[in-house]
């Protein structure tokens, strides 16, 4: 399987064709963590062949705290989100049939592998201040440092959602270099924006009733509202429980 993705890295009108129908011309198991993912090749006539990651619900882990089999839903509600929201940290990414059958599919992105959020956090503060931001949204119970990429594009991008959405506080990230601080304005004329369409009737908010159950999207709802009134970022004990991922890469 050619290991190489198209030369134009992200077309937001393009690749999300390609990802959704697209033959899947090679499959190749990824080994990490506890979860099935796999890089696939997907060739559709008249686009360049691309890589994506795929996630099967057949291969996710049973756990506890998130309902069973719907973690994939969360990678493409995140990236639902974020793209409202207009930060493109996240790589296109849909949900389809596969070889393994419904799961999410999502553009992979050429990356340095010796880059990650504890290389990165000087260098690129303002773009993990948005994904900070984007976590404390989301709920993210998983942000490694490993999950903070930086493309051959120069750009900063944010991957593996799939923890994220919980009903109750389960924060886990090793982003806390903004605790205490004021979140920028620009940023919170984005979280206002969208708040206001979490409403029903709202296309978003329609997809995400699709995607998590509704203590999910009231709780989402709160947190909007929350970071509104008190747009400061949190420290890590406000949670008053484990705060960071583990491992930590």
């Amino acid at each position: 399987m050619e290991h190489d993705p198209p030369g134009e890295l992200f077309k937001e009108t393009t690749f999300p064709d390609v990802l959704q129908r697209g033959e899947v011309i090679g499959v190749r198991p990824i080994w990490s963590g506890q979860n099935h993912i796999f890089l696939v090749q997907l060739h559709q006539t008249g686009h360049e062949p691309c890589l994506a990651i795929y996630k099967p619900s057949v291969g996710e882990a049973p756990l506890h705290d998130f309902p069973t089999g719907h973690l994939y839903r969360r990678e493409y509600a995140a990236y639902l989100l974020a793209k409202a929201l207009g930060w493109h940290f996240i790589p296109p990414t849909v949900i389809r049939d596969g070889p393994y059958g419904i799961g999410s599919m999502q553009l992979f992105i050429r990356h340095d592998i010796w880059e990650h959020y504890f290389t990165l956090r000087e260098r690129y503060q303002e773009e993990l201040l948005c994904l900070c931001l984007f976590d404390l949204l989301t709920n993210n119970a998983d942000r490694k440092g490993g999950h903070c990429l930086l493309g051959i594009d120069g750009r900063i991008w944010g991957i593996d959602h799939g923890l994220t959405f919980n009903r109750d506080l389960k924060l886990r990230t090793v982003i806390w270099d903004f605790a205490n601080q004021p979140i920028p304005v620009r940023l919170l004329e984005d979280v206002r924006r969208v708040s206001q369409r979490l409403v029903s009737g709202d296309q978003l908010f329609t997809e995400m009733e699709d995607l998590l159950v509704p203590q999910e999207i009231e709780s989402l709802k709160t947190r909007f509202t929350y970071l509104l009134k008190d747009p400061k970022f949190p420290d890590p004990f406000f949670t008053g429980k484990r705060s960071w991922p583990y491992p930590l890469v």
